[in-house]
């Protein structure tokens, strides 16, 4: 698609109209058009019967990952935007309609920033779900539903990567192997705790590199894609148009397979695995990541093995070509290596679930899959549950909460000027509008009434959150949303479900924050020194629970943190793509995290 040319209607609706054809081709799957969510059909009887699976990611990269739904394989996929992640109350509505109580439920995400926060917080607001549904009491059992990340691309040269945003491996099409291996295994009955363990050992165990002759375009992108020398590949290019390591002259395919095979097997993921124990058989899957013939594909896959068998002595026992994984119709291919067990029953139950047919459009060529029609029993209703309290005007928490959300707004919108400077000269400019885009919308939902502020405070935060989602987008939202959404779990826990006192608030407060701050260190790398939010938010949850809610000294000690930040490198967000700081200015988003909470301890002085 060098010159950029779709089969579109209209872009803004493309990925609502594939998957529309893609149901009505297997009858055997259907779509929730709202959320972009594909599922099978006879969904409440999978969901009593096995642990569940769930998918997703940005389009772009079919038939991943719809069209792996089905029997053996995924329960359900959601889909974002192009190339881009979906919401976390896609997913969330997802994870209602699939999740089984009595079984469990794994979460299958790549490793990409907006995929983890956004499935991520998707898991985050169902366990507070549950927790709030069943009264918040000590000792209840959490839901069963775990996330497992793929990250098998070797295409990413600075091992150590720190430097350059810690971003880790990218996943690849490794991805799809998880997804078979999971699908056969609770198709027989595996436990959730045994899926995951070998879940696991397939995500460790693979690595892929690939290599593309030119970029893929978008639908209703903006400009073309950029173009290659007629005699030039990229190796290393990702499947979001990612620019690859490094560049090389075309050559004879037998010469470029065997340079992409060294390249994985001199790996320093590779080494590590082989330094523990020696390993001489894989499974290989070669992808064709969108624009290449079949008939070129058997070569890729001949040349492929041929290199790992008489160069590096190792034996292909399986091997898997075509299709599964593109970036839109990208004129590229990548090799993903699976490394089995030497354990040999071990070894043969991965086979095995390799080997179980699976009823899905993806995995095999267009199957029969007989379907009675059967119409989905899990209503749209219950997909969009929302287990909020009845407004209480009369709550004696009504003021406290006016106060602080009307301070924190005014504190917002005088400093965004602010801020907007800093992040313009470090980041793409957005983070002061962002910011204040958040907090007029709890603003604004005060002041209509709309925002729940009873005794019952994490329904109240857990309402902020989801205001903060719909207005501010992009990883700031995110991140705090996150943190939120753990804040609302401790509390909900802690005060086993009642509405609490004003006098054992603040207690609850301190003691709530050490736990939301993890919760959103499961799904961010980002850490004190890296120059971010968290510059300014870990030294307030940690003096926070150290004094046992001293807020002002809490606020002096992130105030400090967002000054530090002006003498660090950028080693998170956008601003990492600077390369320094030598203007020394502070980061943007910890100046942003300390106005709202200079705003709050205002209010609460007033």
């Amino acid at each position: 698609m060098a010159d950029g040319k779709h089969f579109v209607n209209e872009s803004t609706k493309l990925v609502l109209e594939s998957l529309e054809g893609l149901t009505l081709t297997y009858p055997h799957i259907a779509l929730d058009h709202k959320h972009k969510v594909v599922y099978v059909k006879d969904v409440n009887q999978v969901r009593e019967q096995q642990v569940t699976l769930l998918s997703g990611g940005g389009a772009g990269h079919e038939p991943a990952h719809a069209g792996y739904v089905g029997p053996a394989m995924l329960t359900a996929a959601v889909s974002g935007h192009v190339f881009a992640s979906p919401t976390s109350s896609q997913v969330l509505a997802c994870i209602r309609r699939i999740y089984s109580p009595n079984h469990g439920t794994l979460v299958i995400v790549k490793n990409y920033t907006g995929d983890i926060l956004n499935f991520g917080r998707a898991i985050e607001r169902f366990k507070a779900e549950r927790m709030e549904s069943s009264g918040g009491s000590k000792g209840q059992s959490p839901p069963q539903i775990e996330m497992i990340v793929v990250d098998d691309d070797v295409g990413v040269i600075d091992e150590d990567d720190d430097d350059k945003g810690g971003v880790g491996r990218r996943g690849l099409a490794a991805t799809v192997l998880v997804h078979k291996v999971c699908g056969a295994l609770a198709a027989t009955g595996s436990c959730l705790e045994e899926i995951k363990r070998i879940a696991k050992f397939v995500v460790k165990n693979s690595f892929t590199i690939g290599c593309a002759l030119e970029s893929a375009s978008v639908p209703g992108g903006h400009g073309k894609p950029r173009q290659l020398p007629s005699d030039q590949l990229e190796i290393g290019m990702g499947i979001h148009n990612e620019p690859g390591f490094g560049k090389g002259t075309l050559k004879p395919a037998h010469c470029l397979i065997a340079d992409l095979v060294k390249h994985m097997v001199t790996s320093k993921p590779w080494s590590e695995i082989q330094t523990r124990e020696k390993h001489s058989d894989i499974v290989l899957l070669a992808n064709n990541l969108g624009a290449v013939s079949n008939l070129e594909m058997g070569l890729v896959a001949n040349e492929a093995v041929k290199s790992f068998s008489s160069h590096h002595a190792i034996k292909c026992t399986r091997v898997y070509t075509g299709t599964y994984m593109t970036g839109l119709a990208m004129a590229g291919i990548s090799l993903t290596a699976l490394v089995l067990p030497n354990d040999v029953p071990f070894r043969e139950l991965v086979l095995d679930a390799l080997d179980k047919p699976a009823q899905a459009p993806g995995w095999v060529n267009h199957p029969v899959v007989k379907s009675d029609d059967a119409s989905d029993q899990a209503s749209d209703a219950q997909a969009e549950t929302f287990n909020a309290d009845p407004k209480d005007s009369s709550s004696t928490f009504k003021s406290e909460w006016t106060k602080v959300i009307e301070s924190g707004y005014q504190s917002v919108v005088k400093n965004e000027p602010t801020i907007t400077r800093l992040d313009t000269e470090m980041g793409d400019g957005d983070c002061g509008e962002v910011l204040l885009a958040g907090a007029t919308a709890i603003h604004n939902a005060l002041e209509s009434g709309e925002l729940y502020t009873g005794g019952n405070i994490w329904t109240t935060i857990r309402q902020i959150s989801c205001l903060v989602e719909d207005s501010m987008g992009g990883t700031s939202g995110i991140i705090y949303c996150l943190f939120l959404d753990g804040l609302a779990q401790s509390l909900a826990s802690a005060s086993e479900g009642s509405p609490v006192s004003a006098e054992s608030a603040t207690r609850l407060w301190s003691e709530a924050h050490p736990h939301a701050l993890q919760t959103l260190y499961k799904y961010t790398s980002a850490r004190p020194g890296h120059r971010t939010l968290i510059d300014s938010l870990e030294p307030f949850v940690a003096t926070f629970k150290s004094t046992g809610g001293d807020l002002e000294l809490s606020v002096q000690k992130a105030l400090e943190g967002s000054r530090e930040t002006a003498n660090m490198k950028p080693k998170r967000g956008r601003a990492v793509y600077t390369g320094s700081n030598e203007k020394s200015l502070m980061d943007a988003g910890a100046v942003g995290l300390c106005a709202v909470l200079q705003g709050i301890l205002e209010g609460l002085q007033q």
